[in-house]
């Protein structure tokens, strides 16, 4: 028996574990919190594109993510990532995430996403990884439809980008701070992906539950653009913004700032953007209708009209899907 033994490059991981406990986020919700799912995400995709790369990886975006359904306490969660296309340095990897009662052992889809990820040399520069071949039909149609998120991915980025967020604004709006811990970090030193966008959901979440006086649950996460590492000792602050209501939906859009608490809070700069949505849920996880927000300001009815336009961009691009609709459910066989 050998003592050490070295895998093959996989182009696919899935991690398998019960849900506890404490990953839902309040008490009497009906599932794990969709900031937890993220994080189970970024880091099934992290190890995805560090065995594929066989280097460090930063979480560069994170994309189109549809939460289908709540995940139960108790439940076993399967998050399969696969990479679907390679760049220069970048691995953008398809995820999915089932789960199932033990006793029954049928596992559905609660989601799916895409996450680009980017190898990094030691001295944290990009790095040319292995180019993925497919070679199956269903492999080429996964590379092919991530390539159709690659315009859409541009043109909700420079949307994003091309708005401003002063105190000029009556909107419900939410800011968490707090110093990143040294168990908040990665294998590399910097704040892991997963919980960064656990700290945004966090605060979208109390944002909307302040706004709405209801519990409410994330049914969409898009646009995640990370811009820089959060690092250990960092003053970080997540402030959420809710910009749109319809029926039942609450459009939120959140900025994580970190740096220096030394240089002051004036001065943090933007770390990651997102845009999630929210709806309110009775106890039994039925969703209510918003309580409706009317912008008032000239900035928050331009930041209406973002959120409208991030819609249509969604629309006029329609990507193909990343994944099929008969691996929708299976049944435990082994």
């Amino acid at each position: 028996m050998t003592a050490a033994y070295q895998t093959e490059r996989a182009a696919d991981v899935t991690l398998r574990f019960l849900a506890a406990p404490t990953d839902v986020l309040m008490a009497g919700a009906n599932g794990v919190h969709g900031g937890r799912v993220l994080e189970w995400i970024d880091k099934a995709a992290y190890a995805c594109a560090v065995g594929w790369s066989r280097s460090y990886c930063v979480t560069a975006y994170v994309g189109h993510i549809h939460f289908n359904r709540p995940i139960p306490s108790g439940h076993m969660v399967e998050v399969r990532s696969r990479i679907a296309y390679t760049g220069n340095s970048s691995m953008h990897i398809v995820n999915e995430v089932f789960s199932a009662d033990p006793r029954e052992g049928i596992f559905t889809r609660a989601c799916d996403c895409l996450v680009i990820f980017v190898a990094m040399t030691e001295d944290r520069k990009p790095q040319t990884v292995p180019k993925y071949v497919p070679q199956t039909e269903e492999e080429k149609r996964v590379a092919d439809a991530a390539l159709s998120r690659v315009q859409l991915r541009k043109a909700i980025e420079e949307e994003m980008l091309k708005q401003t967020y002063t105190k000029d604004s009556t909107a419900p709006e939410l800011t968490n701070r707090f110093l990143a811990k040294p168990t908040d970090v990665n294998w590399g030193g910097n704040v892991h992906g997963g919980t960064a966008m656990q700290w945004i959901d966090e605060a979208a979440t109390a944002c909307t539950m302040q706004w709405s006086g209801e519990r409410t649950v994330a049914v969409y996460a898009g646009g995640i653009r990370f811009y820089r590492p959060v690092q250990i000792g960092d003053l970080v602050e997540v402030d959420a913004r809710m910009i749109r209501t319809d029926s039942r939906s609450m459009s939120v859009i959140i900025h994580l700032r970190a740096g220096d608490p030394r240089d002051g809070r004036e001065n943090l700069p933007v770390a990651i953007h997102a845009s999630f949505t929210y709806v309110a849920t009775d106890v039994d996880g039925n969703p209510l209708e918003a309580r409706q927000f009317v912008p008032e300001t000239k900035e928050d009815k331009r930041l209406e009209q973002h959120a409208v336009k991030l819609r249509e961009l969604r629309s006029k691009y329609q990507p193909r899907p990343l994944v099929t609709p008969m691996r929708d459910d299976y049944k435990i066989t082994d």
